[in-house]
C-alpha cells in the first residue's frame, strides 16, 4: 500500500498543500522555477508551507539529519511538538451544557486566555478557542503554531464555518453570537499560523486540557 504524501507548492499556478501528485503536477508543470516538495504528514506540510521554500527546497529531509536539524521548526518531526506555540482546549458539561475554553503557552504553561462558561458544546468551544488564539497572536504579530486535539474544530476553522447543529434559543444566543463573530473574523482576516492536530497518543494530554475526562 502506497504511503500517503502531502505536496507543498510554494511557487506554481496555484500555491498551497495538495493531497495527490496529479494535483501538484498540474500546478507546477511548465512553471519556470516552480518550488514544491512532498511531506509525509499534513502537520509537516503546513509548517513547510508557512516557513517558505528557502528552508526546504533542494533538501532531502527524509534522509538528511543535518538538513532536518536546520529547519526553523524547533527540530519538529512527527514525534515532537513545537514548544514555541499555543495549545487550546475546551470542556463542556453536557451536550449542550456549560462550556469554557482556554489557550496555554506550551513553553511556559501560562494561561494566555480563558473564556466561559456559557451554554454551548465541546466542538463549538474548540472552534472558538482556535479563532481566539488566531486573533490573540495576530494582535501580537506572532506566526507561531496553534495546537488543538479536535480535528473537527480544525476543519471548521479551515472551512471558515462552524458546522454545528446547535439550535438557536434564548439559552444559546450568546454562544451563537460568538460563532458568527468567529466566522466573520475568519472570512475577513488572513493568518500565517499553522493549526496542528495535537497527537494525544504521542504527547499525552494537551497542556490546555481541563482534566475532566
Amino acid at each position: 500500500m502506497a504511503t500517503k504524501k502531502y505536496y507543498v507548492v510554494w511557487k506554481g499556478v496555484n500555491t498551497g498543500i495538495f493531497t495527490s501528485w496529479d494535483d501538484c503536477k498540474r500546478n507546477v508543470q511548465g512553471v519556470p522555477g516552480a518550488k514544491y516538495k512532498s511531506f509525509p504528514s499534513m502537520e509537516e506540510a503546513e509548517i513547510a508551507f508557512q516557513s517558505g521554500w528557502q528552508a526546504y527546497y533542494g533538501q532531502n529531509i527524509k534522509s538528511d539529519r543535518k538538513a532536518k536539524a536546520s529547519l526553523p521548526t524547533n527540530n519538529y518531526h512527527h514525534h515532537d511538538y513545537i514548544e514555541d506555540s499555543i495549545a487550546v482546549d475546551a470542556a463542556c458539561s453536557g451536550n449542550p451544557g456549560p462550556m469554557e475554553y482556554k489557550g496555554v503557552c506550551l513553553k511556559t504553561g501560562q494561561t494566555l486566555f480563558h473564556f466561559g462558561p456559557i451554554i454551548g458544546t465541546n466542538n463549538i468551544g474548540e472552534f472558538l478557542a482556535i479563532v481566539h488564539a488566531l486573533g490573540f497572536l495576530q494582535k501580537k504579530n506572532l506566526s507561531i503554531p496553534i495546537y488543538s486535539d479536535s480535528q473537527i474544530a480544525i476543519n471548521w476553522v479551515k472551512m471558515k464555518k462552524a458546522n454545528t447543529n446547535l439550535p438557536l434559543t434564548k439559552e444559546t444566543e450568546q454562544v451563537w453570537n460568538l460563532i458568527k463573530r468567529g466566522e466573520q473574523w475568519l472570512q475577513t482576516h488572513s493568518y500565517a499560523n499553522p493549526i496542528i492536530k495535537w497527537e494525544t497518543k504521542l504527547w499525552g494530554e494537551n497542556k490546555a486540557d481541563f482534566g475532566r475526562k
